[in-house]
């Protein structure tokens, strides 16, 4: 994946001060996802381009690693690895973020004059959009390269639904950058990163300046959230209210680089998920706060997340376990917690991941740990679906959204082995409501790993049948916050043997 950015005025390798890149020194740093270079193939008396190449290793999108979420986030057969997708505006947070904010103390002039400018993107996915409809609004002059047909032997096939886009203006650098931000995932449907709330914030804070006068604001938005209506109704709304209507960021507002000036190395963002199986890179530029009419800020509400692990923790305190095992860990997110309970004597992480095994061991910091604590937590590499003796011995079960990773015609397998022959005392088990995906614009399941999604009325309908055959009561809770009538988006089982004292289930 490349994007290129000419300059051609006077001075033009004053470029690089702008880009906080050295034109003389090629340079290459690891992202979560795959490498990222910046080189300067031009650097002439009249023009100067600089380039940034990514490089993204297919086999790691699909066998995961540090900074993906356990076993990788695509099929094996995808595009990801060739075009100009989602992970390409993520590189271009994390490389040129600080000339995003428009900060270059050394040529802070010429950071805030509209430049003759150029920008090339190479493979952009095309489907269903001109690009024309985005950019031209902008004051941009567009040019694309006919895309060639899939296979010059199948005529019927059609054409290859990537361009290659060019672009040329007179505008300042910072606002050609964030305005290629934004509009990268609007032509790229299929986002490496879980489309959330804060998302909203981010597209507000980018696209200051023009994104509220651009006649196209509704499909940007539209687009940008993956048809998420909810999403795409509350960035227009608050566009509406007067948000986003500033320029883009002013120097005075910019935050400080790591390192500044021509000589500077990468000031790179370490990506962080935001969600179970979703990852993103952070950017600097989007915890800036525009303080002139500053208002009082608004509640957070927790990621589904964190209340899902805290129901789940709640429901293993409340019965008095000593000793926990998590089936299917991740990367130990629910481990931590458990880790820091003084009444949680042993704690144990299952994960067929070796990859996700290796993140909660890290995640844990065991290394670091009392020789007496490391010898309470054990990570082992195993499946739900197969019996293993290691899972026998604690008084507590979870297993928090793994059941849907299954295929339904292996759950009496899984349920043979968690309840009949490790058979703790207690097992805690959630999963999605499919119910509520309509409101998260959602016409399908939550994750492409997803086997199936249940309603409510099937998982009690399980979970109570599974309880009956093998000597359990269930009980169920809602987690986050419950529609009216489709009702929460995650729904828990709570199963306590029925041969154990009530008051004490776990003694």
């Amino acid at each position: 994946m490349l994007f290129t950015i000419t300059y051609a005025g006077e001075n033009p390798a004053d470029l690089g001060y702008l880009l906080h890149k050295n034109p003389a020194r090629p340079q290459t740093a690891e992202l979560s996802f795959g490498r990222v270079h910046v080189f300067h193939p031009e650097v002439g008396p009249e023009r100067c381009t600089a380039a940034l190449l990514l490089d993204i290793d297919p086999l790691d999108l699909v066998r995961g690693r540090k900074g993906a979420r356990p076993g990788g986030i695509f099929d094996y057969v995808n595009d990801r690895p060739y075009v100009c997708s989602s992970f390409m505006s993520t590189a271009i947070s994390a490389v040129y973020g600080t000339a995003m904010s428009g900060r270059c103390a050394k040529k802070q002039a010429l950071a805030d004059t509209p430049l003759d400018l150029s920008a090339g993107l190479f493979m952009l996915p095309c489907r269903g959009i001109l690009p024309e409809l985005l950019f031209e609004p902008l004051g941009y002059e567009v040019h694309t390269e006919e895309a060639p047909p899939l296979d010059e032997e199948f005529s019927e096939w059609g054409n290859s639904p990537y361009i290659n886009l060019r672009l040329r203006g007179t505008l300042r650098l910072r606002d050609l950058l964030n305005h290629i931000y934004v509009l990268i995932p609007v032509f790229d449907r299929h986002k490496h990163y879980w489309v959330g709330e804060d998302e909203v914030d981010k597209l507000l804070s980018h696209g200051k300046g023009w994104l509220q006068d651009h006649p196209e604001k509704a499909l940007i938005a539209r687009r940008y959230f993956k048809n998420l209506g909810s999403l795409a109704r509350d960035a227009l709304d608050r566009l509406d209210n007067g948000e986003g209507t500033v320029g883009a960021f002013s120097s005075a507002e910019a935050p400080a680089a790591d390192a500044e000036g021509i000589a500077a190395g990468f000031n790179l963002a370490d990506a962080a998920e935001q969600d179970y199986y979703a990852l993103t890179a952070a950017n600097a530029a989007d915890a800036v706060a525009d303080t002139a009419d500053a208002e009082p800020a608004k509640a957070i509400r927790p990621r589904l997340n964190t209340l899902r692990l805290e129901a789940v923790l709640g429901a293993i305190k409340k019965s008095g376990a000593e000793s926990v095992i998590d089936l299917g860990c991740g990367e130990g997110n629910l481990l931590r917690l458990l880790s820091k309970e003084k009444n949680i004597t042993r704690i144990a992480g299952v994960d067929v991941s070796r990859t996700a095994l290796e993140r909660a061991r890290d995640k844990l910091k065991i290394d670091r740990l009392p020789e007496a604590r490391q010898k309470q937590i054990s990570l082992f590499h195993s499946s739900v679906t197969y019996r293993d003796k290691r899972f026998r011995g604690y008084d507590a079960a979870a297993l928090v959204e793994v059941i849907e990773h299954l295929d339904e015609n292996r759950l009496d397998t899984l349920a043979a082995l968690v309840f009949g022959d490790a058979r703790p005392a207690l097992v805690v088990i959630s999963t999605p409501n499919v119910e509520y995906n309509p409101i998260y614009g959602m016409s399908h399941f939550r994750h492409s790993d997803h086997r199936f999604e249940w309603d409510r009325s099937r998982f009690q309908s399980w979970a109570g049948e599974t309880a009956r055959r093998y000597g359990y009561d269930v009980s169920f809770e809602d987690v986050g916050e419950a529609d009216e009538k489709l009702g929460p988006p995650t729904q828990m089982g709570v199963f306590e043997r029925s041969d154990l004292p009530r008051s004490s289930p776990c003694a």
